[in-house]
């Protein structure tokens, strides 16, 4: 993989996120991070999508007519989604319930109708691919460290295995339960894109 397509993966991991750099999909990122396990799970499935739909759409730009073309990346997106959704239903439905609407609203998200735009439209395939996958993996970082923080010390374990010893809640320790807390996904998000920031002053500018 030459370095333009290697770029393609890694920018949106840090100088690109699109979360913290370019503030889109912060509803979902914002709702599905109180366990780890969902938080895999929706980063999984919107890079798949993002992937995916940006692929399909980099195939057939040349046809479609500028005059429709939101509506023929909504299908595709939807298309893509009802298969994710019905293959979590099917495989981690524990999971599906706790995404809930979630799952059915990444047809609306920022990211995949930017990168569609932005990219799709005017890329070859593999790039657009690439492209997508890379500001799925963006995406699902931030999503896994804010869900990390917050399992962790809302209740004191990961993936559902306990990671705070048992000694220390006998010593007194108390789970956070702001933690797990709509507010707490925000501040913490607030706090990843601060320190993002300091250490990155370009970033300022955007």
């Amino acid at each position: 993989m030459d370095a333009k397509n290697w770029k393609l993966i890694t920018n949106p991991l840090n100088s690109e996120n699109p979360i913290t750099v370019q503030v889109l999909g912060i509803c979902s990122a914002l709702a599905v991070t109180v366990q780890v396990k969902p938080a895999l799970i929706m980063a999984l499935s919107v890079t798949v999508v993002t992937g995916f739909s940006n692929l399909i759409i980099a195939f057939i730009r040349n046809t479609i007519p500028p005059r429709i073309r939101i509506i023929i990346q909504l299908v595709v997106i939807a298309a893509l989604v009802i298969i994710v959704d019905q293959l979590l239903k099917a495989y981690v439905y524990d999971v599906s319930k706790k995404l809930s609407v979630f799952v059915g609203l990444i047809i609306t998200n920022c990211i995949i109708m930017g990168r569609l735009e932005a990219f799709a439209m005017s890329h070859k395939p593999l790039e657009s691919l690439l492209d997508g996958i890379g500001n799925g993996f963006g995406y699902g970082l931030i999503l896994i460290i804010v869900s990390v923080f917050r399992e962790l010390f809302g209740s004191g374990s990961i993936l559902g295995y306990q990671i705070i010893p048992e000694v220390l809640y006998q010593a007194g320790y108390k789970d956070n339960g702001m933690m797990i807390l709509p507010p707490m996904a925000l501040i913490t998000l607030g706090i990843i894109i601060w320190i993002q920031r300091s250490k990155n002053r370009k970033l300022i500018e955007k």
